[in-house]
């Protein structure tokens, strides 16, 4: 079947590998492509991980996401090493939680990354909560760029006055902010910002974790059905539609299969809308303005809680 990729910003064309069909690819800010989907580690054990990121190498993705926080980078780095692709094919993300912020603190949690990992280099490296001294870690993270050790560099869950506050304020401005986004959280004012800014949006958890519903939305199931696809193949469609990378996890291979597997059609205007109706405006997962998600996000390492909402 031929693929069909179609998005108004800079990017290339999906292309067969394997007989399977690689994602679409989006230009960042700073001229270096990113693969339109990739693949989650988040909640994925350690003595798991490694075999579940070979998998997903070998189903077609070739974006790797995981955080100093999820635990499991070393696995990754097995599955990276012994996965058969070349490195420079593969976009490695991980990031640096409230922890380690503060310009030496991050320094040094680069280093134990990119050791965890077996890297020389980072594709992508985060600010994972808007919280703590997180203008040191930027100014740590600018010069690692400058450096060469990392190719591009964002955060995760800046809502929009925060980002616009970090962009007005460093000499290098986020590539990426990685946030929650899903059809029951929409989130229209923060895509508007971040086109304007130039910093390309990332949807983590695209399924919400399946919560509040999500798989049961009538409105999804007869989409899919017209389309002979699943829920989770409408959401993640319905992102990229609009130039928003996703990063679908699974341990599951014919879930990985299934996820990648958006490439070969489009959803149709009329479609997009019924897709827009099931915003709530409000997160399922986290709100970093909510007092009991700022103090869970602080104690997650000792109890990692999913969410508090």
């Amino acid at each position: 079947m031929t693929a069909v990729w179609r998005w108004t910003g800079e990017g290339s064309f999906p292309c067969p590998i394997g007989g399977r069909i690689m994602t679409g690819k989006v230009k960042l800010n700073n001229g270096i492509e990113m693969p339109m989907e990739g693949f989650g580690v988040f909640q994925i054990p350690e003595e798991d991980c490694e075999e579940v990121v070979r998998n997903a190498i070998s189903e077609g993705y070739r974006l790797i996401d995981t955080a100093s926080s999820y635990q499991n980078e070393e696995a990754v780095g097995r599955a990276i090493r012994s996965c058969g692709v070349p490195r420079e094919e593969l976009f490695i993300t991980t990031k640096a939680y409230i922890q380690q912020m503060g310009y030496e603190n991050t320094k040094a949690a680069f280093e134990e990354s990119l050791r965890k990992l077996g890297l020389e280099y980072l594709d992508l490296y985060l600010v994972h909560m808007p919280f703590g001294d997180y203008y040191g870690s930027w100014r740590a993270m600018e010069e690692l760029y400058r450096e060469g050790k990392i190719r591009a560099i964002g955060v995760c869950n800046f809502y929009p006055d925060r980002l616009l506050d970090l962009c007005y304020n460093v000499e290098i401005k986020p590539q990426i902010n990685q946030i929650e986004r899903h059809p029951h959280y929409q989130r229209k004012e923060d895509l508007e910002l971040m086109d304007e800014l130039g910093v390309q949006a990332q949807a983590w958890a695209p399924f919400a974790e399946g919560l509040k519903g999500m798989f049961d939305e009538p409105v999804l199931k007869k989409i899919a059905e017209k389309y002979g696809k699943t829920p989770a193949q409408i959401i993640l469609r319905w992102n990229v539609q609009q130039g928003v990378i996703v990063i679908p996890k699974s341990v599951h291979r014919e879930r990985m299969r299934e996820n990648i597997n958006i490439w070969d059609f489009e959803l149709d205007e009329a479609d997009m809308m019924r897709v827009a109706g099931l915003d709530k405006d409000c997160p399922s997962m986290l709100d970093t303005r909510k007092i009991s998600e700022v103090r869970r996000v602080y104690d997650y390492l000792n109890n990692p809680v999913l969410t508090s909402l």
